[in-house]
């Protein structure tokens, strides 16, 4: 298993910055990657692909040097053993608002001893051609990134019993889910939600542990980076799609 880049410069305290893409296209991944994102967050839980194609994802994102994550539909072991045999070199998992939850995602991901995941000469493991299944494991629990989703108000009830789960990297804050969970879906720019995601922001960094969200807007990610956000993520697609529109408006007037 390679060396996870995106893991190293987290540990040095360096801002990581990476898309994520939910339309099923391998060249696509590879056009955005090409950009000079960090990272690319694969999205299998709100986007229609199937694993083949999120495979085919994942080497695009690796060939054009951006780190391949993937974001599973939910919090299964199953689920999150298929994204990781092929080659992701870490997971979103949504909706972790208990200890509970967050120490079955951490066990889902990991070999024994430190976990359950099931080992076999997969792709992550370079089909078992390159080194022993026992190398490959000990290097995937150690580079692999878990990052866990803050986006219900009962993850930021208990964050401070997720604060202290050995095994997550990064907790990663989704103002859209929060704002649904508050009863206002949408409201992003809501004080509510606004308080809410920089008050939690604020405790995972005081915590020293690696705080990420996601945004589109400029002024937002300033703010986010201000407070100690490590790991910001946004939707490569909007920028596109702004640019083109500015352009477009622009040529016309």
């Amino acid at each position: 298993m390679v060396v996870n880049e995106l893991r190293q410069k987290l540990a040095a305290g360096q801002l990581v910055v990476g898309s994520f893409i939910y339309i099923p296209s391998a060249k696509l991944t590879e056009i955005i990657s090409l950009i000079g994102f960090d990272f690319m967050v694969i999205d299998m839980e709100h986007g229609p692909l199937d694993i083949g194609l999120a495979e085919d994802m994942v080497r695009a994102a690796e060939w054009a040097g951006a780190t391949p994550i993937i974001r599973v539909p939910h919090n299964s072991p199953h689920l999150i053993l298929r994204a990781l045999d092929m080659g992701a070199m870490g997971l979103h998992v949504p909706e972790i608002n208990d200890a509970e939850g967050a120490r079955a995602m951490v066990a889902s991901m990991k070999y024994g001893p430190e976990g359950q995941r099931g080992l076999a000469g997969v792709r992550a493991a370079k089909y078992g051609f390159k080194g022993s299944l026992a190398e490959y494991a000990a290097a995937a629990n150690r580079e692999t990134l878990a990052i866990a989703h803050i986006e219900n108000v009962k993850a930021v009830e208990n964050l401070d019993d997720l604060l202290v789960i050995e095994g997550i990297d990064v907790y990663f804050l989704g103002p859209t889910d929060l704002s649904n969970s508050l009863g206002i879906p949408g409201q992003t720019k809501d004080p509510l939600v606004v308080e809410m995601v920089e008050a939690t922001i604020n405790r995972i960094v005081s915590a020293g542990k690696v705080a990420g969200c996601i945004t589109a807007d400029d002024k937002a990610a300033r703010r986010y980076i201000d407070l100690g956000v490590l790991y910001l993520a946004t939707h490569a697609i909007k920028h596109m799609a702004n640019g083109s529109r500015a352009f477009i408006e622009e040529a016309r007037s």
